[in-house]
This record gives C-alpha cells, sequence and structure tokens, in this order.
C-alpha cells in the first residue's frame, strides 16, 4: 500500500512537471512570436514611401525658402535622390546602379558583410545629408531630419541596426557628395556675368526689378546622361525683325493680342504654371515678393502625387524621383544652352518699345533670355519620364499648386499636363510661340534619350520609343 502511495505521488508530479514543460514551450513561443512580430513590424513600418514624400517635400520647402533659381533647384533635386537610390539597390535585387550609366559617378560603396542596416532608413539619411548640403537653410534640413529619426525610432527599430543604417547613408552621401563637387557648379559661380547690349533683337533685363540674367554658363554644368550641352540644339528662332510683314513681328503681336484678350481658363493656366520662384510686387515706396516653387518643383510635386495615386513602394517611389530629377536637370543645361546662345529679346521689352509702352504682361518676365521656353522643355522632358513609369492615359489631379493659394487641375496624361504647361507660357506674356513649340520638342528629345540610355530595372525596356 505505502509502496502504491509513493508510485500514484510520483506520477503527480509528473503530470505537473509536464504541464509546466508544456506551458514553458507555449510561453517561449509566444514572446519568440511576440518578438518576430516586432521585428516584422519595424521593417515594415520603416518601408512606408511616406517618409520618403515627406523628406521630398520638405526638400521642396527648404528650396521655396532659399529662392534657388530654377536650373539650380533642378541640381539640388537630381543628388540628393541618386544617393537615396544607390543605397536602395542594395536590398532591391531586381535594380541596378547608376554607376557608370551618369556622368562621372564611381563605384558606390557596398554595405559591410554581415551588417544589419536598414535600407530605407539608409537611403532617407543619404538623401537628407545630401540634400542639406545643397541649401542654405541647413537648420531646416536638420530640424526635420531630427523629427523624422524620431519616428524612426518609434517604430521599433533596434538601436544597433538604426546607427548602422545612418552609417553606411553616411558613406553613400559623402560618394555622392564628392561627385557632384566635380561638376562645375562652383566655378561657375566665378564666372563672368551675362554681358547687356543694346544690339537689336538681343535680350535686356526687365521690369520691375531689371535683374541681370541668371545662370548664364550654366550649360558648362556636367550633364547627368545626355552627351552634352549642345545634344538637342532646336531649331534656330525666328530671325528679329520689327518690319510689320516679317514672322517675328507677327509672333510679337500673336502674344499682344493674346494677352489682352484672355478668358478666364486662359489666365487659369498662366497662373497654374507660373512657377516663379521670385515675383516682386511694387506698391508705392514698398516692394515685397512672393515665393513660389519652381517649375522643376512642380513635376516633383506631380511625381509625389502620381506615386502615391499607383501605390508605389519604397523602392519604385525613389526610382520615379530620380528619374525625372534627372530628366529635368538634364533637361535644364540643354534649355539655358540654348538662351544664351540665341539671347532672345522678351516680348515685354519689344512690345514696350515698338507698340505700347504700358503693356504687362500677365505673368512677371523671368530674369533670362526668351528661346527656348524653360517650361516646355522641361515639362516635356518630365512628362517622358514619367509616362515610361506609369504608362499614357494616366490620369491624375494635380495639387502641387494649391498651398500657393492656386486651384487643382486635372489631366489625363502627363503629356498632356506637359502640353498646358508650355502653351501657359504664351498665356503669361512671356514666350513666343517658337519658345513654346520648339522647346517643347527639345525637351521630349532629352527625355526620350534618357529613358533609352539610363537603366534602373536590371530588365528595363523603356516604354518610349
Amino acid at each position: 500500500m505505502k509502496l502504491k502511495l509513493e508510485h500514484q505521488k510520483t506520477g503527480k508530479e509528473k503530470s505537473i512537471l509536464n504541464s509546466s514543460l508544456i506551458l514553458l514551450i507555449f510561453l517561449l513561443a509566444f514572446f519568440s512570436s511576440c518578438q518576430n512580430q516586432g521585428t516584422r513590424n519595424y521593417k515594415e513600418a520603416v518601408n512606408d514611401p511616406e517618409y520618403y514624400h515627406k523628406s521630398l517635400k520638405k526638400l521642396t520647402d527648404v528650396i521655396v525658402h532659399d529662392i534657388f533659381s530654377p536650373p539650380v533647384a533642378s541640381r539640388i533635386y537630381a543628388y540628393p535622390n541618386i544617393a537615396a537610390y544607390e543605397v536602395l539597390v542594395n536590398d532591391n535585387p531586381a535594380y541596378q546602379s547608376m554607376t557608370g550609366q551618369l556622368t562621372g559617378l564611381g563605384e558606390t560603396p557596398k554595405p559591410s558583410a554581415g551588417e544589419d542596416i536598414s535600407y530605407p532608413v539608409a537611403s532617407l539619411h543619404a538623401f537628407l545629408i545630401v540634400g542639406k548640403a545643397l541649401v542654405f537653410s541647413e537648420e531646416k534640413i536638420e530640424a526635420y531630419q531630427n523629427e523624422l529619426y524620431q519616428e524612426l525610432k518609434n517604430t521599433g527599430i533596434p538601436e544597433t541596426t538604426f546607427n548602422a543604417s545612418l552609417a553606411y547613408g553616411e558613406v553613400v552621401a559623402k560618394h555622392i557628395l564628392g561627385w557632384a563637387d566635380k561638376d562645375n557648379y562652383k566655378q561657375t559661380r566665378t564666372f563672368p556675368k551675362f554681358t547687356v547690349n543694346d544690339d537689336k533683337g538681343r535680350w535686356q533685363p526687365t521690369p520691375p526689378d531689371y535683374m541681370e540674367g541668371i545662370e548664364p554658363h550654366w550649360n558648362k554644368i556636367r550633364p547627368f546622361v545626355i552627351d552634352s550641352a549642345t545634344q538637342f540644339i532646336p531649331e534656330k528662332p525666328t530671325p528679329f525683325s520689327l518690319s510689320e510683314d516679317s514672322e517675328f513681328y507677327r509672333e510679337m503681336m500673336e502674344v499682344y493680342e493674346t494677352v489682352n484678350q484672355l478668358s478666364e481658363e486662359q489666365r487659369e493656366i498662366a497662373k497654374f504654371w507660373d512657377c516663379n520662384p521670385y515675383v516682386s510686387h511694387h506698391q508705392g515706396h514698398v516692394m515685397f515678393a512672393t515665393k513660389k516653387i519652381t517649375p522643376g518643383g512642380h513635376w516633383m510635386g506631380i511625381t509625389l502625387i502620381a506615386s502615391r495615386k499607383a501605390e508605389l513602394d519604397f523602392m519604385q517611389t525613389c526610382e520615379a524621383y530620380s528619374r525625372v530629377s534627372i530628366s529635368l536637370a538634364d533637361a535644364f543645361i540643354s534649355c539655358w544652352d540654348e538662351k544664351y546662345r540665341s539671347s532672345l529679346i522678351r516680348p515685354e521689352t519689344v512690345i514696350n518699345q515698338t507698340v505700347d509702352e504700358d503693356w504687362v504682361p500677365l505673368l512677371q518676365t523671368p530674369p533670362f533670355p526668351e528661346y527656348t521656353s524653360g517650361h516646355s522643355v522641361i515639362s516635356g522632358s518630365a512628362a517622358v519620364a514619367l509616362t515610361e513609369l506609369l504608362g499614357d492615359n494616366f490620369s491624375f489631379m494635380d495639387s502641387t499648386e494649391v498651398e500657393f493659394g492656386l486651384t487643382a487641375r486635372h489631366f489625363d496624361s502627363f503629356y498632356e499636363a506637359s502640353e498646358e504647361a508650355a502653351i501657359s507660357r504664351l498665356y503669361g506674356g512671356i514666350h513666343y510661340m517658337p519658345a513654346i513649340r520648339n522647346g517643347v520638342d527639345q525637351g521630349r528629345k532629352v527625355g526620350r534619350f534618357i529613358a533609352k540610355k539610363l537603366a534602373t530595372k536590371k530588365t528595363n525596356n523603356a516604354l518610349v520609343q
């Protein structure tokens, strides 16, 4: 009997032991699952393209605040996006580096083997480090960066992973900045100003501030993909002539009469695409300025809108921003090369001199020569880039200018938007039609060349022929 009781006791102890083991195994599995879930959650969280969109928008805000000219702004957009892209390709095997494809870009440093890196975090860091180095208001980028990094830390990303990610982002940023430093931008800061003279038909500074011509040596900036600034020279502008039976006189009068008879829709179109980063206002002895987005900034805004609508992931979003910004930058180089070669007089100047001394265009004339139309060129190039990525007939509501007090406009394709941007320059009274028509052609040639030559996906097949 005693033996039996002892036997029963031992069986009970075994039963308790077995239950404890089962409970322990369950708890271990539960905590392991929670840990894996936490890891998975932080990886999903930091891979949200909204972090990229917010960073791009912050860069745009600083560009507006610092009043960078359109060509310089295009340079500021390109390098940070390329830096972010070069980080992300390490974690996206379907994509390839731009090394060897962009002029002068050497091989991007690779991360050390075995490092636990969050590539989205590293790419954001590279983007912000490069962007901060190219603007004046570094403190604004710095403040945003601190807020962003706290958000990223709140996702539960391990500190070691976060720090390793920043370290790699810094390495790539340094590499891209070293490459940017050799694009001749600094040297052009010391080149002579544009020479103004009284030659007939030659550009002269325009009211109300009579600013000197900006960036007369932008054609000396190293291109990103196109072979040179002169690769896509447009046909020559109409020869200057004040003879009333000349083609130039007809084109001048077309501007004059169009502006004098604008419909409300045409006024809205002109103002929507104005994109003049610095518009001065004079009221008596008081002068103040309005800061606005640049033409390139407008197209980066369209890229943001389209990327969200298409629900692009982090890598696809970076690819879109990179390709569009490169297309914009090379388009500006090509356009500015022609502007200061032809140095054509603006409509406002010649109309005031020969037709109506009190006439003013709807839009304030930008401070650089007329031919070709910058907005026409860069819009054509950007439209090609976006069409290649997202297809033709991609409809969207462009709300980019809403924050500047303008109404959003709907477009059925990127080409439709680019064509409206181009014709807006006639409505605004700042361009003759050849600058618009030939500008669109010039921009699309630049865009198509980049679409064919620059491969981002390893199986990249450009949609544009």
